[in-house]
């Protein structure tokens, strides 16, 4: 394409469904969350070649405009995009625009949208203790007359309590941009939408920064953490021959509560 000519969306789709070495083509961004697009929307595309097979298609690496921004990767490196890193969610949500692997590359992204026990454990672990640290570390703020310390301590832990949230539920945590879109679509089991994105309609409030601590460790009830189904299954039936298991359920329930006793 020429400069008076940029090359299009469809242009380049039209151009990578004709040449036999690209066997996937995936859409992400915006355009794969219904209801998301907006004038300022690109095309975000994925562009997986055939490990091994030649191509013209390498010279577009890297290209991006207003309208397009191409990702040209291989098929072995498009199984570890995201595995894990911050492209892991944007991955679990897109859209599939061409498959010539007979359903491989839906499989790609289901495992990338689903973490495994043995992942939910491990992240689990450090999230919960990211997320009560935080809390903590605020509410000691707060007490102290520290305001500015106790609200970014607070701001800090909503991020690492969304983090456990989806790892509980053994999924990756969506952007903030996406994040009412995934909870109104895809609720997370056993958590009500509407106090989960009461953070965003409602900041917290200076004159009571109990009751927001209160909201975060789940509505004065921390334990529900360690009630989870998927959490559960994750600690017990797929994990349980892990040393510790037991050790981190006991301190994780120990220190949810004593939490829970200072936020009251």
């Amino acid at each position: 394409m020429t400069a008076e000519q940029p090359l299009t969306y469809d242009a380049f789709v039209e151009l990578a469904t004709a040449d036999s070495a690209v066997v996937g083509l995936v859409l992400k961004g915006s355009r794969a969350h219904d209801g998301m697009i907006t004038r300022h929307s690109d095309h975000d595309l994925y562009v997986i070649i055939a490990d091994d097979a030649p191509t013209d298609l390498t010279r577009f690496g890297g290209h991006r405009t207003a309208d397009l921004d191409l990702v040209i990767v291989s098929l072995t490196q498009f199984r570890a995009a995201g595995m894990p890193g911050f492209e892991r969610y944007a991955l679990a949500r897109a859209h599939i625009l061409l498959d010539r692997l007979d359903g491989d590359i839906a499989q790609i992204l289901a495992d990338k949208a689903r973490l495994n026990a043995d992942e939910a454990f491990q992240d689990s672990r450090g999230w919960l203790d990211a997320y009560a640290n935080s809390l903590y570390r605020s509410l000691k703020n707060h007490r102290d007359g520290r305001p500015l310390a106790a609200r970014l301590d607070a701001a800090d832990s909503i991020r690492y309590l969304l983090e456990l949230l989806f790892t509980l539920d053994r999924r990756p945590r969506p952007y903030n941009k996406y994040l009412e879109w995934e909870l109104v679509r895809h609720p997370l089991p056993g958590w009500d939408t509407d106090v989960l994105l009461h953070w965003r309609h409602e900041p917290p409030r200076r004159d009571r920064p109990d009751q927001d601590h209160r909201l975060r460790a789940g509505e004065r009830r921390p334990r529900r953490l360690l009630e989870s189904r998927e959490l559960h299954e994750a600690l017990t039936s797929e994990s349980a021959g892990q040393p510790g298991v037991r050790q981190a359920q006991f301190e994780a329930s120990r220190l949810l509560d004593q939490l829970s006793d200072s936020a009251s």
